[in-house]
């Protein structure tokens, strides 16, 4: 017997399944909700150049115990973590750049809140589960709606409130929909 468990399942996972299972049966168990009431969603209309900016005023005035930003992209994680780091913010990159036993030692450093800012890509977008995550950043708005729900899901998990910002500038915008 061949059993196989996933929150999402792409087309791509679907047709390896059907190779290897015999005749399958799928059960689909969808939530009331798509995102959950605890998680406060904000969403800021700001220009690319001011988006390191606007990022820093909200850490200075949220002051969260655990925040976790979202980039699309590797070089803008990168680029950011330079930012940060000019700065003098104390925070871990969390990318498919990374070696394996560095992202096992980010994760722990970020569970154990030794690490307080964690800068990433979507490769920590699903299955990452940390408790205590008090806030998420899109910096750049996810290419897929789903990767948002997941992306934000990270926070307000098991019945604790979060906040989720998404950052919408001038390039990415238009990939907002209603």
């Amino acid at each position: 017997q061949t059993l196989l468990f996933s929150a999402t399942l792409t087309e791509d996972i679907m047709r390896l399944a059907s190779r290897w299972m015999n005749a399958p049966v799928t059960v689909e168990v969808e939530p009331e909700k798509v995102t959950v009431d605890s998680i406060k969603q904000v969403i800021y209309t700001v220009s690319s150049k001011d988006r390191f900016s606007l990022f820093y005023n909200l850490l200075q005035r949220d002051n969260p115990d655990r925040l976790l930003m979202f980039c699309n992209r590797r070089d803008e994680t990168e680029r950011v973590m330079w930012m940060m780091e000019r700065c003098g913010i104390s925070a871990a990159l969390l990318s498919g750049a990374v070696p394996q036993k560095k992202r096992l030692q980010v994760l722990e450093g970020f569970r154990d809140g030794k690490i307080r800012v964690l800068v990433a890509t979507d490769v920590a977008g699903r299955g990452l589960h940390v408790d205590g995550i008090t806030h998420v950043i899109n910096y750049d708005i996810p290419f897929d709606a789903e990767d948002y729900v997941h992306r934000i899901g990270r926070t307000g998990r098991a019945g604790a409130s979060g906040v989720a910002y998404t950052f919408a500038c001038e390039n990415e915008a238009f990939s907002m929909s209603e």
